[in-house]
């Protein structure tokens, strides 16, 4: 997939006005805990980007020049092989921060799943405002942290893990990242992303995902009143399937 022009903005990228003091995430976010003139500094460097869907925000190997939060909408991040398969390595969603690394270069592909607002940091500028407030630079370390070890838990779930293990892995990991956005536990997940797409995170075939979800269904474990939407019945039973218990 060729590159764009450097510093051309990524097709399909409008700017849209954004409120730090009403953001629905910000709890979650990189601004999280700024107050009065260190909110104002962050804001005066901020960018609140819209994507529309399908549309790319960074290649792998773009100069890393911005890094991200996501307000709303979905981002999934993937590698190319050199046969040409696709590897989704996650999926960011509202409060997630992105951007991370090497040398300058982002290591992945980050693309919208659906509309997706996001915040863009200029790397520059934000480092400059690091140096100025050590309290945005623990949070940044502490997101950065959480990245970490996402990474971590998808190489455990690729490399230990049984199709249904996988499955009930991710639809409780979704459903724990959901609940952050609020103080009650959820018993209804909305998917973002498509079937396909879990099967390229996963490391499973579109047709094993389908099956596992058509037998946690039959099992009585998930509803499934649309393909986007799943119902947690019996949540106790999917933790259990999950750490390969039953």
């Amino acid at each position: 997939m060729p590159n764009p022009p450097a510093g051309k903005n990524p097709i399909g990228e409008h700017r849209i006005v954004h409120n730090c003091e009403a953001c629905a995430v910000r709890d979650l976010a990189l601004c999280s805990g700024l107050e009065g003139n260190e909110l104002d500094d962050l804001e005066r460097i901020v960018t609140r980007i819209a994507l529309e869907p399908g549309r790319t925000l960074f290649y792998e190997g773009d100069e890393a020049r911005n890094v991200f939060n996501v307000t709303s909408g979905a981002i999934r991040l993937y590698k190319l092989l050199s046969d040409g398969r696709r590897q989704v390595t996650g999926f960011m969603l509202p409060g997630d921060y992105l951007g991370l690394s090497v040398h300058g270069i982002y290591a992945y592909c980050a693309e919208a799943i659906g509309e997706t607002h996001l915040c863009r940091f200029p790397v520059k500028d934000l480092n400059q405002l690091l140096d100025a407030y050590p309290r945005l630079e623990k949070r940044l370390l502490g997101m950065t942290r959480d990245e970490l070890a996402a990474a971590q838990d998808q190489m455990l779930l690729l490399g230990r893990k049984s199709p249904v293990e996988k499955v009930a892995s991710f639809l409780l990991d979704l459903c724990g990242r959901e609940e952050r956005l609020g103080e009650d536990e959820i018993d209804i997940v909305t998917l973002p992303m498509s079937r396909s797409d879990i099967a390229d995170y996963l490391g499973l075939t579109v047709e094993t995902v389908s099956r596992t979800f058509s037998r946690l269904k039959t099992e009585g474990v998930i509803d499934l009143p649309e393909s986007s939407r799943i119902v947690f019945k019996e949540r106790d039973k999917l933790e259990e399937l999950a750490e390969g218990m039953i």
